[in-house]
């Protein structure tokens, strides 16, 4: 008899699963400088190789898309063979991703390399927020949203001796050293890491379950991606992820021409550090704290009702900075606010995915849904700077962030909450008829 997948690393093997989620958070801290310290490199790369910013930003884009686009396919694999694998793969492609851009001198070649850096990001990220959903479904938007939220604060730790390196060393020194760094981080991390073996819950799960059912729309089948991709709600859930993650990824890839539009990129503010450098610092702090946050909230009151009150508060933060960008203070107060209401989605999303989909196929499933960032990413990097180009301001850049998520706010309250609903309801229609029939068929065979 052929042992299946979730046997071929014996119990005794797998480490504690609160160990395996501080392993997920290191891993992912590891790579977040390749999307969130992006904004240091871009001026640079464009002196060095003397392209526009439009180009340079290109490379932002491909490096989101294949960061998501590839993720159902590899957390297929994640989901098959198992996460300790497939990470340290992933590591191996992350190293490569910085250490090739440090030696890349066409903008081609910048290009090809990058990507590798996110085809790697894609592997870690989708393994680690996978392993998180399966471990974790009694505590699941706090633990993915750790998980999620070591992405966002990764950066904070690196920024400023990435920055110095910039200065005193260039950025091609600096790709090839952290390059190195990060890809050990991950191949250590990954061997702490193992899927649950197969029917596993929590202790206490079924009181546990019936708490949980009272606060958050859960399903009681695990479906596959072709049955998710047969629901209307994954569509409401995919459009909202990408007019939401498009307003934080603009902050993430333009904040650095941002800055220098309004003349606040050199300003002293505090700690010796500039407001450009203090903002980036403080952005992914914040970015990183509101994951847990908002999954901890939302395990409380709902999903759908937390992204409603988040993106409320994100549209009036981006407003804010509208009004007052120019002033460094402000500059470093707001942007925060903006990461700090932003980030959340990446724990919100694949929490909602998990609960109505099921935790059998959520590495899978949530990378499905993780390819929205890849859309929106189009339109954040090279689209942002076209429109920046062609108007000579960020006004039209930051609306459109506005009404995005205005609209993803109500979508969430007034479409997306009764349809998840619906989800849940006929899941358990579904779950009482098969056990119903399932006697019925037990004296037949007797």
């Amino acid at each position: 008899m052929t042992a299946s997948p979730a046997s071929l690393i014996h119990p005794s093997r797998i480490p504690n699963r609160w160990v395996q989620l501080t392993a997920g958070i290191v891993a992912m801290m590891a790579i977040a400088n390749l999307q969130y310290a992006w904004t240091l490199f871009t001026k640079p790369i464009q002196a060095h190789l003397h392209v526009s910013l439009v180009a340079v930003q290109w490379t932002f884009t491909l490096f989101v898309a294949l960061e998501t686009w590839l993720v159902p396919f590899e957390g297929y694999l994640v989901d098959k063979i198992g996460p300790r694998f497939m990470l340290g793969a992933g590591a191996v492609l992350v190293g490569l991703g910085w250490v090739g851009s440090g030696y890349a001198e066409t903008i081609n070649s910048l290009y090809f390399w990058y990507g590798v850096g996110g085809i790697g990001a894609g592997i870690v990220y989708g393994g680690a927020i996978g392993n998180a959903l399966k471990w974790f479904p009694d505590h699941r938007g706090l633990c993915v949203g750790l998980t999620a939220g070591a992405f966002g604060i990764g950066t904070a730790t690196t920024i400023s001796p990435i920055a110095a390196m910039l200065k005193v060393s260039g950025y091609q020194h600096t790709f090839i050293v952290w390059g190195i760094i990060q890809g050990v981080v991950v191949l250590a991390s990954s061997l702490f890491l193992a899927r649950p073996p197969e029917g596993w819950t929590p202790p206490n799960w079924k009181v546990i379950e019936a708490k949980i059912k009272a606060k958050v729309n859960t399903s009681a089948v695990d479906m596959t991606p072709w049955q998710m991709l047969r629901q209307p709600s994954f569509y409401v859930i995919y459009v909202m992820m990408t007019m939401l993650a498009f307003g934080g990824l603009v902050v993430t890839a333009q904040l650095n021409p941002m800055a220098s539009s309004y003349h606040v990129d050199n300003v002293i503010v505090a700690f010796g550090m500039t407001a450009l450098v203090l903002a980036i610092t403080v952005d992914r702090i914040l970015n990183g704290l509101t994951r847990p946050f908002w999954g901890w909230v939302s395990d409380n009151i709902g999903r759908e009702n937390a992204i409603f009150i988040a993106f409320i508060l994100e549209a009036i933060a981006v407003y804010a900075l509208l009004q007052l960008i120019n002033h460094p203070v402000w500059f470093v107060v707001l942007s925060g606010l903006c990461f700090f209401a932003w980030g959340n989605i990446f724990s919100l999303f694949p929490s909602i995915t998990g609960d109505l989909y099921g935790k059998a196929w959520a590495t899978t499933n949530y990378g499905v849904v993780y390819t929205a960032k890849g859309v929106a990413a189009a339109f954040a990097g090279p689209g942002a700077a076209w429109l920046f180009a062609k108007t000579g301001s960020w006004t039209k850049v930051f609306w459109a962030m506005i009404v995005c998520d205005l609209i993803a706010a109500f979508m969430a309250l007034l479409w997306l909450k009764p349809l998840a609903a619906r989800v849940v309801k006929e899941s358990e229609q579904g779950a009482t008829a098969a056990s119903t029939a399932a006697p019925v068929k037990a004296q037949g065979v007797a």
